[in-house]
C-alpha cells in the first residue's frame, strides 16, 4: 500500500545544509500535494513546507522561508527538501506526509522520519 521512505537526514553544523529525500509508492504520486512536518525534541509537530501536485506553487513556515526549498520530481516519485542556513532549532525528526484532498494540516500517510541534528 501507500510507502513514504525519508532519508538524507545526519549530524550538520550550524550554517550547513542537508538535502532530504522522500519516496514514495503505493499511490499516483503526481496527483497529490505532499508536505514536510518535523518535530523538535520534546515539542509537537510542526509544519515546515507544502507543495501541489505540479510542484509549480510550494509554501513555507516563516521559520524556514528563505532557507530551505521544498522540490518534487513526479518522472521519480520522490519529493524533496533542500535545507540551507540551518540552526539549532531545526533539530528535529522530518517526515514526509501526504494531506488528506482538501485539508491544509491533516495527513493520511506519513513516513517514518529522518533525524536531522544541527550542532556545533
Amino acid at each position: 500500500e501507500v510507502q513514504l521512505v525519508e532519508s538524507g537526514g545526519g549530524l550538520v553544523q550550524p550554517g550547513g545544509s542537508l538535502r532530504l529525500s522522500c519516496a514514495a509508492s503505493g499511490f499516483t504520486f503526481s496527483g497529490y500535494a505532499m508536505s514536510w512536518v518535523r518535530q523538535a525534541p520534546g515539542k509537537g509537530l510542526e509544519w515546515v513546507s507544502g507543495i501541489n501536485s505540479g510542484g509549480d506553487s510550494t509554501t513555507y513556515a516563516d521559520s524556514v522561508k528563505g532557507r530551505f526549498t521544498i522540490s518534487r520530481d513526479n518522472a521519480k516519485n520522490t519529493l524533496y527538501l533542500q535545507m540551507n542556513s540551518l540552526k539549532p532549532e531545526d533539530t528535529a525528526v522530518y517526515y514526509c506526509a501526504k494531506p488528506i484532498l482538501g485539508r491544509l494540516r491533516e495527513y493520511d500517510y506519513w513516513g517514518q522520519g529522518t533525524q536531522v541534528t544541527v550542532s556545533s
